[in-house]
């Protein structure tokens, strides 16, 4: 009881901790800097100096403390005594005085549907497998755009609910308009289902989720009716390349430190992700409606990293929002090569400054809107470290320029000019110090348990492994660095983003993607690199880490994205995750159903769409699934336009949009369907003749 009590005391001790931290090492390194580069006053220069290296200092010290107070908790949990497992026959206790169900929810957008398929009954089995599986439904919110690529997943859907045998439990339906994207798409669940569940489990295409995580955040969310959000850190799993393993392994080893720091400070202010996470749909629903933000793109418009906003809104409203740092069997996957996640960054950062916009709204909590500066931060910094490059250079050009005089006045001995190397140097360190502690960090957590070293693949070779990712992270950052800094600079310059489909599947980055997507940054490392060297040959052997990084940018990509580099390094027993060493149950489900749900070769890809014109099973799928409504006049006209464009033209003579309208309303598929069929000839003999 003592213990409890200081344990719940200990929690208003959290955050100042944390702050004062992060203030303290903050205000630390910024005095070493300006013990350098002050003498006989401050420039202008050297004052933007102090206060970029503070913003940025400000940002690696959250991060380290961060690491650091999870590695303090995770020490904790080892010394001790594991807590005995929940029977996976206990029951879910709910409050009968309700309907009681949980959704899970899949929002899709032009995905391959043999992978999300396959991901979704993988957690589904292995939810079937705990026994709790009567409480559970499962959605498939399609805002697909591409007509092939609709017509499958309708398939892959009646595929799944007639090998289940449980139609009532497995649904879909595609949006006739994919009105504010994601967002929307929940929001329109939440509107027309949304009364039937009292908590809905949100999944993005690549997530896969263990049954006995899925029963236990409904557990945790069931002993707490103030808790409005429960998110689950998701482990990158299944990617081959070189490139992605590393992530992987960065992401399996440091995460868990990083996790449990964040869950340390945030407490029941934790911020949301967009998916693995439960939601109670009564709040959210709401609550988090998203408004409309003042203006034009990229900083106006709707919201587009909804995901920090709604945890916000849930905050302000009085609710809790959890991480759940110590449930594991929540799993993504990544982007493979170094191009991919770039793009992939490309989409969320007009998203992530759109926050910009809300760091002052009114009624927000504070925690929530140091989750939004953090989220313009983690754009905002690479350009901010590449204007403190670039200063830093020109004060020491002009420093190099200063020609020292030895002799003032009457002195007889002459007065040596004052170094300030040492202070440098430290400065150099003590940043060095805070970025890759962490890493060794994680190394002490698997000295301190052997089990968790041996799913690593042992402690030397997992020493080895954050050895060589700590390398290429080192030559990746000033990449990484540049193209971010063209995101941000032209999202200021008004330039909107779409929301393309992310690459997800392994494939490898050939020369001239690479040299298209890296030739500038190369040509940037020589430029920069031959002046540093002719007019700042001091500053140039400090500055070779980034030349090197941006030098070696072309081979670098393409070698990190091969996928023979990181099968080889797996046989070395290089970059392993536990996941690897000890595959999860549901993955292996994942496995299996990758086989069972492909599209058998004698299935011609691109024909999905007229399947749904012509095949009669197909059709009648189809059309089972498009709304009601009749088109208008003007919408039939335009139908019967694409029909004699198709039967003139042939399948080649319509574009995708034209393909998906000949699809989307249920009269016009009708009329097409029956126009071929009553040819007396095969259906698609007048069409495919062109």
């Amino acid at each position: 009881m003592k213990t409890s009590l200081l344990s719940r005391l200990g929690r208003y001790f959290h955050r100042p901790i944390f702050f004062s931290l992060t203030a303290l090492t903050t205000l630390g390194a910024m005095s070493l800097l300006s013990a350098a580069i002050q003498d006989g006053g401050i420039t202008p220069l050297e004052l933007a100096l102090l206060i970029l290296y503070a913003i940025l200092m400000l940002w690696i010290t959250a991060s380290f403390w961060t690491a650091a107070l999870g590695f303090v908790r995770i020490m904790r949990r080892l010394r001790q005594p594991a807590s005995p497992v929940k029977s996976r026959q206990q029951p879910i206790i709910a409050d009968t005085t309700e309907p009681y169900k949980t959704a899970l929810v899949m929002p899709v957008y032009n995905e391959d549907p043999e992978r999300v398929f396959a991901g979704l009954r993988a957690t589904y089995q292995s939810l079937v497998e705990t026994g709790q599986a009567d409480g559970f439904e499962v959605f498939v919110l399609s805002d697909t755009r591409d007509p092939d690529t609709w017509v499958q997943e309708e398939m892959q859907w009646r595929r799944w609910a007639r090998e289940l045998g449980e139609p009532a439990r497995i649904f879909y339906r595609n949006r006739v308009e994919n009105t504010a994207r994601k967002s929307g798409n929940l929001a329109e669940f939440c509107r027309n289902w949304g009364g039937r569940y009292r908590y809905m489990i949100v999944l993005d295409a690549d997530s896969v989720m263990a049954g006995e995580t899925l029963v236990e955040m409904v557990r945790r969310m069931e002993a707490d009716p103030r808790v409005a959000l429960i998110q689950v850190p998701p482990v990158p799993v299944n990617r081959s390349s070189l490139f992605a393993r590393m992530l992987q392994f960065a992401g399996s080893l440091y995460g868990s430190m990083f996790a449990a720091g964040l869950s340390y400070w945030q407490q029941n202010t934790a911020n949301f992700w967009g998916h693995n996470a439960i939601l109670r749909v009564r709040p959210f629903a709401e609550h988090c409606g998203l408004p409309q933000l003042p203006g034009n793109e990229p900083f106006g418009g709707e919201i587009l990293s909804h995901d920090f906003v709604e945890a916000a809104l849930l905050a302000r409203a009085g609710w809790k929002v959890h991480l759940a740092d110590d449930l594991g069997g929540s799993y993504e996957e990544i982007p493979p090569t170094l191009i991919d996640y770039a793009k992939r960054d490309r989409r969320w950062c007009q998203g992530n400054l759109q926050h910009s916009r809300l760091v002052l709204a009114h009624g927000f909590k504070s925690m929530s809107r140091i989750h939004f500066v953090m989220g313009v931060m983690s754009y905002l910094a690479s350009p901010l470290w590449l204007l403190f490059l670039i200063a830093t250079g020109i004060e020491a050009y002009f420093r190099n320029l200063t020609v020292p005089v030895y002799f003032f006045g009457d002195n007889v001995l002459p007065v040596w000019p004052q170094s300030y190397a040492v202070e440098m140097a430290t400065v150099l360190w003590v940043t060095l110090a805070l970025l890759f502690l962490p890493k060794l960090l994680s190394l002490v957590l698997l000295a301190f348990d052997p089990n968790l070293a041996r799913r690593f693949g042992g402690l030397p070779k997992a020493a080895l492994s954050v050895l060589i990712e700590s390398f290429f992270s080192v030559l990746l950052a000033p990449v990484l660095m540049l193209f971010q800094s063209k995101f941000v600079a032209a999202i200021l310059l008004r330039t909107t983003v779409g929301w393309p489909t992310q690459e997800r599947g392994d494939h490898q980055t050939g020369f001239a993607e690479a040299f298209g997507a890296h030739s500038i940054h190369t040509l940037i490392a020589l430029v920069a690199g031959a002046a540093t060297y002719f007019y700042v040959p001091n500053f140039f052997w400090w500055f070779t880490p980034v030349l090197a990084g941006l030098a070696l940018s072309i081979p670098v990509s393409m070698i990190t994205s091969r996928t023979a580099l990181g099968r080889l390094a797996r046989r070395a027993g290089l970059f392993l995750t536990p996941e690897e060493t000890s595959e999860p149950r549901v993955l292996q489900l994942l496995e299996e159903n990758l086989v069972q749900t492909q599209t058998p070769a004698t299935t011609n890809e691109g024909d999905f769409w007229l399947r749904a014109v012509v095949n009669p099973c197909t059709y009648a799928l189809h059309a089972a699934q498009l709304p009601d409504e009749a088109p208008s006049r003007r919408r039939r006209h335009a139908l019967e336009g694409l029909i004699f464009k198709l039967q003139d033209g042939g399948l080649n003579g319509l574009s995708t949009r034209e393909k998906r309208s000949l699809i989307s309303h249920r009269d016009g598929l009708h009329e097409l369907h029956t126009l071929l069929w009553s040819n007396g000839e095969s259906p698609l003999s007048s069409i495919k003749s062109n």
